[in-house]
């Protein structure tokens, strides 16, 4: 049974009606399509003005739902050949991060991703899509190998946050993120990231040093959960909608903001109604990235890439 989101209400009750009419149809064998049609007309047009105006607490809900697509979702729809390499040479193969070698539109590519579960035992697996400093460590070891064979890096962020347990400070969380950002400037390969889902503090931007940073519509992308925000400057995570409202999350404000780069559109309704659309807008937006910045010289490259986010966060001393 498909999850319904809160404001979704409205719509599935206009879709209840347009079933009750077709079974209706069905028994007595009358005919209702004029009906039905005016239903369906209704609902298609309530969900163009609902998705179009969502707020940015409603886009939080999209971009954690359930059924949204994974990495390895994107990576059967969009890649050929993947082949996933393992560990970080140090002793762990931490499943919150995974990458290989794959082809996207028969060109060889570097991808990798934070991967979450679709069930309790694949979250325990995948730690939530809560990366420790051995998959930071992975990801750049795949990002050096790229480099050293002239192969574009494309990251896939969807993360709540870098794990914060005791073990992962322990063995360095800070120092590894902090590593990944210095030298993911120094690559000169064309270095492609996409915030799928959530998109939350260094966890995220720890693969997110990009000379192209895109975000699926109903993504979000910001310095610290709504919740996490709410509960410091209100004491009360509930207030997690105005901390939403405040931080700019949603991939307009941040366009606006020159922090990313590029929208990419999802499906009506989201990513998890239609996965095989989703993958292929992600897919277009990566190939044309990819031609763009292939013709760019690599000084050049590392030139913009620093110079794009020295740029961010601006201000004036009086």
């Amino acid at each position: 049974m498909a999850i319904v989101l809160d404001f979704e209400k409205p719509i599935m009750e206009i879709q209840n009606k347009i079933d009750e009419l077709k079974k209706m149809s069905e028994a007595s064998g009358l005919n209702m399509e004029s009906q039905i049609e005016t239903f369906e007309k209704q609902a298609e047009d309530y969900k163009k003005e609902l998705y179009s105006k969502l707020k940015p607490s409603q886009k939080l809900q999209i971009a954690r739902h359930a059924e949204r697509p994974k990495f390895l979702d994107y990576v059967e729809l969009m890649c050929q050949d993947f082949i996933e390499l393992h560990g970080d040479r140090e002793g762990m193969d931490d499943r919150a991060i995974i990458g290989g070698l794959a082809k996207i539109n028969n060109k060889p590519v570097m991808i990798i991703g934070i991967q979450k579960g679709k069930n309790t035992k694949e979250n325990l697996e995948y730690n939530f899509g809560m990366p420790q400093p051995q998959g930071y460590r992975k990801a750049l070891r795949l990002m050096k190998h790229a480099n050293k064979f002239n192969i574009p890096v494309i990251t896939l962020i969807d993360t709540p946050g870098a794990y914060p347990g005791i073990k992962a400070e322990e063995t360095g969380q800070g120092a590894a993120i902090a590593v990944n950002l210095r030298e993911m400037y120094k690559l000169s390969v064309p270095i492609i990231a996409i915030i799928t889902g959530e998109g939350c503090s260094g966890g995220a931007l720890g693969l997110a040093v990009a000379d192209r940073v895109m975000m699926l519509e109903h993504a979000y992308y910001t310095v610290i959960s709504p919740e996490g925000c709410a509960s410091i400057l209100w004491r009360d995570a509930a207030k997690f909608a105005d901390a939403a409202e405040a931080l700019k999350i949603t991939s307009k404000d941040l366009l606006e903001f020159n922090i990313i780069d590029e929208e990419i559109a999802e499906p009506l309704g989201g990513a998890h109604t239609n996965h095989a659309e989703t993958a292929e807008n992600m897919k277009s937006a990566i190939i044309k990235a990819l031609d763009d910045l292939s013709k760019l010289p690599v000084e050049k490259l590392r030139e913009e890439r620093y110079a794009k986010f020295r740029a961010m966060g601006r201000f004036i001393e009086n």
